[in-house]
């Protein structure tokens, strides 16, 4: 069935958060380091990339103090630097789909790298939920989208990189699932559909079309 609608997801998706990581966090590192351990300080490097900061905080049990204002940085973060999406993305808008973006992320960074992205125009609607102030899950925003827009299940195709996240909860709806891995990091049979690049991307979309 030709897919009349496809959900994307932001970060490892359309860029890579490593190319702007260092930069774009460059003073909450230095806010944290050397006020916890070398081991600590690495993992939060690491975890930073794909968990809110909070939850971070929770998760190696910082001073509440550091908690505190390192938190208060991470809600007010606003970010000005380069950033590109990933060269293959563009071969994501050979069609005429409607096109989402689902990010969930402290709200003021996420709007931050749309901008610095320049992707903002591309998209029918943008949704931000946000872990600190909201419950709402990929989940429920995608099902959101069903009913808002008058979409089947089967009309529509999830793209994103994290299998736990929006490729699960499009498994939940019934909605098919691009896993785009472009550091070959999971499994195929992880979702309906898969690639570490975007070149298959067209093809997948012309075989759906087709059946």
């Amino acid at each position: 069935m030709r897919k009349r609608a496809l959900i994307f997801d932001l970060d490892d998706t359309i860029y890579s958060t490593k190319s702007v990581v260092d930069q774009m966090y460059s003073e909450l590192f230095a806010m944290i380091q050397g006020k916890v351990d070398q081991g600590v300080f690495d993992a939060i490097g690491e975890d930073i990339l794909t968990t809110p900061f909070h939850v971070i905080a929770d998760r190696y049990t910082l001073d509440k103090a550091l908690k505190h204002e390192a938190l208060d940085l991470c809600l007010n973060m606003d970010y000005h630097g380069p950033m590109v999406p990933f060269p293959d993305y563009a071969l994501t808008k050979e069609n005429a789909a409607d096109r989402y973006l689902v990010t969930a992320g402290y709200t003021k960074l996420q709007k931050a790298k749309i901008r610095q992205l320049g992707i903002e125009q591309e998209f029918k609607e943008i949704f931000i939920p946000d872990p600190y102030t909201s419950d709402l899950t990929k989940t429920e925003v995608f099902k959101n989208i069903l009913i808002k827009y008058d979409y089947d299940p089967a009309e529509v195709l999830v793209i994103g990189d994290n299998p736990e996240t929006e490729i699960a909860a499009a498994k939940e709806l019934g909605i098919d699932a691009y896993l785009y891995d472009y550091e070959a990091k999971f499994s195929l049979a992880l979702a309906d559909y898969y690639g570490t690049s975007y070149e298959n991307f067209a093809g997948i979309l012309d075989q759906l079309s087709a059946e």
